[in-house]
């Protein structure tokens, strides 16, 4: 087995809530995995907003949806 040493700040230790200074690869890839996906969630939210996605209803969003499956099945050619 081989052993990587990574040097992080404090800040970054105490965001990652990290509570010893061991973690296995696979821990440490799910701390960064679950970083970049809250990141990117924050990032769709951030997008939703500023479209006006974040305020459509469910049933906006079904009405969107059937008016796309009838176009497409209204431009489909055999």
């Amino acid at each position: 087995m081989k052993t990587l040493n990574i040097s992080i700040s404090d800040i970054e230790y105490k965001k990652f809530g990290l509570q010893n200074d061991r973690l296995t690869f696979t821990d440490f890839v799910d701390l960064i995995s679950n970083e970049l996906s809250r990141q990117n969630l924050n990032r769709c939210i951030e997008l939703a907003e500023k479209y006006g996605l974040s305020k459509l209803t469910m049933d906006d969003i079904s009405k969107e949806v059937k008016a796309v499956r009838k176009n497409a099945k209204n431009n489909t050619r055999y």
